[in-house]
């Protein structure tokens, strides 16, 4: 799934997309800017709108969905 996450960041045009994880959370990520993949891959850093930064193990990565609005204009 990690790889998943850094080709969606690399796409061009950016297509905002969401990280899904095994306990059930969401982190939509916007922009480009709003994540990161560490360089050794083990794990994300998504920076949310209102400032705060979660760090998210790559293990813990179930699924990476395009949000449906996006991919639907395009």
């Amino acid at each position: 799934m990690i790889v998943d996450v850094r080709e969606r960041l690399e796409t061009h045009p950016f297509v905002p997309f969401t990280i899904h994880t095994a306990d059930g959370r969401e982190y939509r990520v916007p922009t480009p800017d709003h994540a990161h993949v560490y360089p050794n891959r083990s794990r994300v850093s998504i920076y949310g709108e209102d400032g705060r930064e979660f760090i998210v193990p790559s293990l813990l990565i179930s699924g990476v969905a395009v949000d449906s609005e996006q991919s639907t204009n395009q």
